[in-house]
């Protein structure tokens, strides 16, 4: 019977990674904290009309990349594809914004994409984010990307370049719109499908796509279309990010993929990473998208990063932290029969805080101890025949080589001594 393999663009987090992981997801976590943001989790799956009205039809996600079903009651789900819009119904259904404004939530988790898998880019993959809810002021678009900036320091990714645009108001993009229209209807012809058909239901989609890159240069510029307010607004962004020290480009070509983004946005690119892959995550503001979800409107901004392409470029600099070992102390008996003893007093050094694995195979001792290095012990506890007669046992350093018996009510004080380099 032939070996189940993880399903195509999925892949399994080991132990070595996973630590590397809870680092990142540990850091993310504090920087978000310290700026007031708190936890909040979605479900994995959700009905697929919160994606069609929050992320837009004529996107890549909900035309080419979802993971939808039935469930046995004939209603159509989605496997969460981006988590802005669950965020959002999550803390308006439960009127947060009622309580305290803005709210401010921030998330992790596995997300899910039906894209050509490749390095940092999977059917499964992990994002963290956050989501500032309740209040329009450009300060606050300026925040969340600072929440980033100060993210990746934690990580001591260094190299960051931060892009931002504006895509101004309903009525900005309208216009855009018209003048997308009116310089691509005469390129239409050599246009690809994708891109002729977007030209008709969507035109700021023509600006991300990868074969008609080249037909970019000569668009018109977002910015000739913003009024006044829009303009303001995108300028006192660019300030607060000055003033708190971070270097922002405008680029002028950014408009994000999802539809429900308006005025603020941008995105994270480190040059370790080529081409479409260059991105980190970006985010930026979506005032539209509670009343696309059925709420009273409300202005809101936020961000999502991508987990494993910023490990790529972690491990590229070399900031990831050592793989821990699993385990400080291995505790052995000689013989089956101190079988007992041993696992009381491996029981012992855990509540003592010591990660400690307990060895209870009848084999020799000394293929035990070997067996120490594999799982990182610093420390082996040996239980023998006069150990348990003498309520004692041999302490044994891995490193030095020495080795003491002591009484077991001295057996936590010795081996946190060890472990903390005194033996």
């Amino acid at each position: 019977m032939p070996e189940i393999a993880a399903p195509k663009g999925t892949r399994d987090i080991l132990p070595d990674e996973f630590g590397a992981r809870r680092w990142l997801l540990d850091a993310h976590r504090t920087v978000a904290e310290s700026f007031g943001y708190r936890a909040i989790e979605t479900p994995i799956i959700e009905a697929t009309d919160l994606f069609i009205r929050g992320v837009g039809t004529d996107t890549d996600i909900v035309e080419k990349q979802m993971f939808t079903f039935e469930d046995r009651g004939g209603r159509s789900l989605t496997l969460r594809p981006e988590g802005t819009a669950g965020a959002l119904r999550a803390s308006l259904g439960a009127h947060l914004d009622q309580e305290v404004r803005p709210v401010r939530v921030h998330y992790a988790g596995p997300f899910f994409r039906a894209e050509r898998p490749q390095a940092g880019r999977q059917h499964q993959f992990t994002q963290v984010g956050i989501e500032c809810i309740g209040e329009g002021s450009p300060a606050l678009d300026a925040e969340i990307v600072e929440v980033a900036w100060r993210f990746f320091a934690a990580l001591g990714i260094t190299g960051i370049r931060l892009q931002v645009n504006s895509l101004g108001g309903p009525e900005d993009r309208a216009r855009y719109r018209t003048a997308l229209v009116e310089y691509y209807t005469p390129l239409e012809a050599t246009l690809c499908d994708d891109c002729r058909r977007r030209l008709h239901t969507n035109p700021l989609r023509l600006l991300d796509c990868k074969r008609d890159a080249g037909l970019v240069e000569g668009a018109p510029l977002l910015w000739d279309s913003l009024d006044g307010a829009s303009r303001d607004h995108f300028t006192a962004v660019l300030r607060d990010l000055e003033a708190a020290g971070i270097d922002a480009i405008r680029n002028d070509r950014l408009v994000r993929g999802l539809d429900y983004y308006s005025d603020t946005v941008f995105e994270f690119w480190h040059d370790t990473l080529q081409g479409a892959q260059s991105s980190l995550g970006g985010g930026g503001r979506y005032d539209g998208l509670a009343e696309l979800l059925g709420f009273p409107e409300t202005p809101a901004t936020g961000y999502a990063l991508g987990v494993e392409r910023i490990l790529m470029v972690a491990r590229t600099l070399g900031t990831v932290p050592g793989v821990e070992p699993a385990a400080e102390v291995l505790v052995c008996s000689v013989e089956p029969d101190q079988a007992g003893a041993a696992a009381a007093m491996a029981r012992l050094l855990r509540e003592a805080a010591a990660r400690t694995v307990l060895d209870v195979a009848d084999r020799r001792l000394d293929r035990k101890l070997r067996g120490a290095g594999r799982v990182g012990a610093r420390v082996a506890v040996i239980v023998g025949e006069n150990e348990v007669a003498g309520a004692s046992a041999v302490v044994r350093d891995l490193d030095s080589r020495s080795q003491q018996t002591v009484p077991v009510a001295e057996l936590a004080a010795t081996v946190a001594r060890i472990l903390g380099g005194d033996s």
